[in-house]
């Protein structure tokens, strides 16, 4: 991979071509439909924990595909935004520019989220909604960009989540339709920027499929409560209050707010995602033209609970079992319209999660959470010691800690008071890790893993002036509601829980196997583009050559 100049080797490049040309051998006969599947924080190790409880579509991807079962990320910011567009350009936050979820602006001392850009409007299939998502932040071609770029034959777009910043990262400029949830909406909404009025199969589909008709009975276990692991009702568990922290858990009425946000923090949005899903292969006949087109869905429940109940919880496991339910109807639908040796299939996660700090401190290990306040006074307190008496805005936005632009250029001008934050910063017993930003490129070329992992994710003008992560199972609790003091657990730190994630090929021109060497993410895009006779523009990711079937006769995984 290339990262950023400073740990690029001829030897890896010499890999990155040969396994290049290897993979565009493959892609004599390329496939009629790519579709990238991404389930917000699975874990890399659920599929080992949970997996035998799968019998449909996951069970069927991990045993009939390529599953690079030691895939993570190489980066710290292991966030939703940030995950999806590595996943769709191939590429880490350094390059793709989207280094959270949101990022501090110093200038304008404010928040910027991922996906809202101005100069567009929602478009809601329900109720009007307010809010402008679009994909103006992100600085790399997607694989949806590029398949439609480069390939000669028309591709259609159409990528779908409950998130607008899933969707809108999955596809990138252009699509036919980019599809998310809103409950304010009561339903579905897309974006001026991609659409100048609602998509017609789209809108057919939430007429005959109104969301309230799930509403109408409660979430409750699909397997028999002795299937699960652990407990129904765990150690920390946070859920919101329109639900308890054991099964069954009922949505209310359909007048009330908490209702449609119940439903979308449950597998019934999964569900609903598989099923417009496979509406658009039928409707639009993805895969069935001259071209090759491109689905892209996101399954975000897993993500809404999991931060609620934690990763050993029952809903975790239940929200899984359901999702492995959807993703197999799912693939059926591919087989029959589209053909089992005509598609191919990327599945990954944006991130991992940490376990609940409260169980783990139960079960005696080092385990907490720590008041963002914390780490602000101590900086604050530090540059008043080498910069001077003064009010100095110092925020914390994530693992980012930010100053004004003018400490900032201070700080540069002053190494001596930027080592000094640094070091009042460690000395704090919840850090585990700080670094000034202008030292990362050099520790980080040094071999240190944790300055690695920064850099990769550090982008000029997006990221902070020093990066600030507290030690493995401890989490921030900031003031401004990023993580409530009651909510269970959260992610985005270069902690294995959080960077491990299956990565699995499955379909058209993939050897199956378990492959036991490194991967990550962003070899996804660059491994379907190759199987698609086409090449990404500058790709961190490298072509998984090896799960790469040879050049031949269309061959069934089935």
């Amino acid at each position: 991979m290339k990262s950023r100049g400073t740990s690029c080797t001829l030897v890896v490049l010499a890999f990155l071509m040969l396994g290049f040309v290897g993979a565009r051998e493959a892609a004599a006969d390329p496939p009629k439909l790519v579709v990238l599947l991404v389930v917000d924080q699975m874990r890399g190790d659920y599929v080992a924990r949970y997996g035998h409880q799968w019998t449909k579509g996951l069970h069927r991807l991990v045993s009939q595909g390529a599953w690079f079962s030691r895939a993570g990320y190489p980066y710290a910011n292991t966030v939703t935004c940030t995950g999806h567009a590595t996943i769709s350009t191939g590429t880490f936050p350094a390059t793709h520019g989207i280094t959270g979820n949101s990022w501090f602006d110093s200038a304008e001392w404010r928040s910027v989220a991922c996906s809202d850009v101005p100069g567009v409007t929602s478009i809601s299939y329900g109720r009007p909604v307010t809010g402008a998502n679009g994909p103006q932040h992100l600085r790399a071609s997607t694989l949806a960009d590029e398949l439609r770029g480069q390939l000669p034959g028309p591709t259609r777009v159409v990528t779908m989540s409950v998130k607008a910043r899933s969707a809108v990262m999955l596809a990138g400029r252009r699509a036919e339709a980019v599809t998310w949830f809103s409950p304010t909406a009561k339903g579905l909404v897309t974006s001026s920027h991609y659409t100048k009025g609602t998509v017609p199969f789209v809108e057919a589909f939430g007429r005959a499929n109104p969301i309230d008709r799930d509403l109408s009975t409660p979430w409750t276990r699909a397997l028999p409560v002795e299937r699960y692991l652990f407990t129904d009702d765990g150690v920390g568990e946070a859920p919101p209050a329109f639900w308890t922290r054991t099964f069954p858990h009922a949505f209310g009425d359909a007048s009330a707010p908490e209702a449609w946000a119940a439903w979308e923090s449950s597998p019934r949005s999964d569900a609903y995602l598989g099923r417009l899903a496979a509406s658009a292969v039928e409707a639009l006949k993805l895969g069935q033209g001259a071209g090759t087109d491109f689905l892209g869905v996101s399954f975000s429940a897993l993500d809404l609970v999991g931060h609620d109940f934690g990763p050993q919880s029952h809903e975790v496991q239940d929200v899984l079992v359901r999702l492995d339910e959807t993703v197999g109807a799912l693939l059926e639908v591919l087989d029959r319209l589209v053909g089992p040796d005509a598609y191919v299939v990327g599945f990954s996660s944006d991130h991992g999660v940490a376990a609940i700090p409260e169980r783990l401190a139960a079960d005696g290990l080092d385990a907490g959470r720590v008041p963002s306040d914390t780490i602000v006074k101590a900086a604050q307190q530090a540059l008043q010691a080498t910069l001077g008496p003064g009010t100095y805005r110092v925020r914390l936005h994530g693992a980012d800690l930010v100053v004004e632009p003018a400490v900032s250029d201070a700080l540069r001008a002053k190494p001596e008071a930027a080592a000094a934050v640094v070091r009042a910063l460690r000395a704090l017993p919840a850090v585990g890790v700080a670094y000034h930003a202008a030292e990362l490129a050099q520790a980080a070329a040094a071999g240190d893993r944790d300055a690695r992992a920064a850099w990769l994710g550090y982008h000029p003008g997006r990221s902070g002036d020093f990066v600030v992560y507290p030690r493995p199972h401890w989490l921030y609790v900031y003031g401004d509601g990023i993580l409530a003091p009651g909510e269970g657990t959260s992610h985005g730190l270069p902690y294995t829980y959080d960077q491990h994630v299956p990565v699995i090929l499955f379909g058209a021109g993939v050897r199956p196997g378990e492959y036991r060497r490194p991967a990550t993410p962003a070899d996804l895009a660059p491994t379907l583009a190759a199987l698609c006779g086409i090449a990404l523009p500058r790709p961190d990711g490298e072509v998984l050559v090896d799960a790469l079937l040879p050049a031949g006769p269309a061959r069934s995984v089935r």
